[in-house]
């Protein structure tokens, strides 16, 4: 029995599966259901009854269809053209999908485009917005300039720091960094200008407001600006120099004096009112150097120029004026002495080196003219000439004088060398230094050995041929010149340098000047030796000694009446000129 079960089941398993899974569906099931719980017998009919319901179903069918042929057809014409629309559809939806990915690209580009023109819309709506502060940003350079041409220096500082911190906050901007390159021209342009301001002649005020312009504008250090504003002050300073006119070497000299003393003392004035040093112009050992060594440095350059120029103008010669000179000088350098930049003992080598210069090339001309009086002297016309000096009026000396030797005039040549040699002693006298006594004298000794000479080279050529009364009057001429111009050109020394002042000057006692040579004294001995053997024997023997009787002791002071008077108080006249 349990086998015949399971063997029913499993034929019902069988019928059921492929039924329940076929086109039937649950309807096929069920049938199968119904079949399940027949009896044979009507297991048995049931074919019958399935074919009388298909022939049943069958003629209804074509009923149906005879009836509703129409609508049959129309279903298949409609069913046709559907398949048709679905076909067109799926062809022209696999074309959509084609150009699907160029459309998603074409939004993509016009999302973009889009979006780029709302902000530029932005931009523009925001840059409307701000027009007028925009504007006035564009508009700073032209401003900058317009403010630097007519001068407003403190409006054009104030534009260029407000570009400065737009340059800090915006510098990626290319706009401001076109507007920051603008602004730093017409800022160089500023510098410019201030600078040439300092190149024209600016009072104090005036300097001050334009450094204070420069240090705002912060381009130089402290120490580049000095130097700046002394450069431009002295090109300036030069421009006035250089102004002068150069002909007369007098005349540009004291014109130099007069511009240097007022304009370099106001530029001194303004430097230190500007550039306040508290410090002195040396700083102790040890010290290094600090910004006041520049103004310093140029002080001395603007003094070394201006001593470069009175030596150059010196030789050039200003003629009898140099004492005038001297006094300008001297009180140039005491105004300067008053900013710490005296510069007086500086001067005095230069005028001795002129004035000596001067008395040598004056000796010199003295001894040339001698000699050329000797070449054309001829001793038998003096007495023809004169007829001794007692036919000659001599002047009575004025009290405080030192007369010439009126001997002289007997001996022409003699006569114009004294007169060569006090118009030099004249020239001295106005620029006299004590430190020259020394070289005058050896000038002296130097050219009264050369018409020693001469006179010796007369002898010679004309010994030959003299007679008894040229004999006389050529011993004559050389008495005269020994005992008479040598003491006299003595006695004109030491009233240029009096022998009180050498002493003081060599900080001895008079009476010890003698320990240092013949300062300020010719070596008469040493000239009266080449000419002894000339001079007669009774001259030599009872002569007195020149030494003790014309020439003033070192150390003792002349008469007053010496001292007082200098030794141009009266020249010999020119003996040939005087005899027409």
């Amino acid at each position: 029995m349990a086998a015949a079960a399971a063997e029913e089941a499993r034929v019902l398993a069988w019928l059921r599966g492929p039924a329940a899974a076929g086109p039937g569906g649950p309807e096929l099931s069920a049938y199968v259901s119904e079949l399940a719980a027949l009896g044979l017998a009507e297991l048995g009919r049931e074919p019958a009854r399935l074919a009388a319901e298909r022939a049943r179903v069958g003629a209804e069918t074509r009923r149906l269809a005879f009836e509703h042929y129409r609508a049959f057809i129309r279903s298949a014409e409609c069913t046709g053209r559907a398949g048709r629309g679905f076909g067109g559809i799926e062809s022209r939806l696999g074309s959509l999908l084609g150009r699907l990915p160029a459309l998603q690209d074409a939004c993509r580009n016009f999302m973009r485009d889009a979006e780029e023109i709302a902000c530029s819309r932005r931009m523009n709506s925001l840059t409307l917005n701000r027009h007028t502060e925009i504007l006035e940003i564009l508009e700073i350079p032209q401003l900058m300039d317009t403010c630097v041409r007519n001068g407003y220096y403190e409006e054009a500082l104030e534009l260029a720091a407000y570009v400065r911190r737009l340059e800090r906050k915006h510098s990626s901007i290319p706009v401001i960094q076109g507007i920051v390159d603008e602004v730093r021209q017409s800022a160089q342009l500023m510098l410019n200008q201030l600078i040439q301001q300092l190149r024209t002649n600016i009072q104090l005020p005036a300097c001050l407001r334009v450094i204070g312009y420069l240090r705002r504008m912060d381009v130089f250090t402290e120490a580049e600006l000095r130097i700046k504003f002394l450069q431009a002050r002295d090109a300036w300073l030069h421009s006035i120099q250089a102004s002068i006119p150069d002909d007369d070497p007098y005349f540009h000299i004291t014109k130099t004096i007069e511009a240097c003393r007022v304009h370099l003392f106001d530029i001194i004035t303004q430097y230190r009112a500007i550039f306040s040093d508290e410090e002195p112009l040396l700083p102790p050992e040890g010290q290094a150097l600090n910004e006041g060594a520049i103004f310093h440095g140029w002080v001395l350059q603007k003094v070394s120029e201006f001593l470069q120029t009175l030596e150059r103008d010196l030789r050039r010669g200003v003629g009898g004026r140099l004492d005038s000179l001297l006094g300008q000088c001297m009180y140039f350098g005491l105004s300067f002495s008053r900013v710490g930049a005296d510069f007086r003992g500086q001067l005095a080598p230069l005028f001795q080196r002129v004035a000596a210069a001067a008395f040598g090339k004056a000796v010199e001309e003295a001894v040339e003219k001698f000699r050329e009086e000797m070449n054309s002297y001829t001793l038998i016309s003096a007495p023809a000439v004169l007829g001794g000096s007692a036919g000659v009026p001599v002047p009575t000396a004025q009290p405080g004088t030192l007369q010439p030797p009126m001997v002289l005039l007997d001996f022409p040549p003699l006569a114009c060398f004294l007169n060569g040699l006090l118009v030099a002693f004249n020239d001295l006298r106005l620029c006299c230094p004590v430190a020259l006594a020394q070289d005058v004298t050896t000038c002296l000794e130097n050219a009264l050995s050369e018409v020693t000479k001469t006179i010796l080279a007369f002898h010679r050529a004309e010994e030959a041929a003299f007679s008894g009364r040229e004999q006389e009057l050529f011993d004559q001429f050389c008495m005269a010149f020994l005992e008479d111009l040598l003491p006299y050109l003595n006695r004109c020394l030491q009233v240029l340098f009096p022998p009180a002042q050498i002493a003081q000057a060599l900080g001895v006692p008079p009476t010890q000047l003698q320990r240092f040579g013949r300062l300020g004294r010719i070596d008469v001995v040493a000239l009266r030796e080449p000419l002894a053997f000339l001079l007669p024997e009774p001259a030599q023997e009872n002569a007195p000694c020149p030494e003790r009787e014309e020439v003033a002791v070192p150390g003792e002071p002349l008469p007053a009446e010496e001292q007082e008077k200098p030794p141009g108080g009266a020249l010999l006249p020119d003996v040939p000129m005087a005899m027409g």
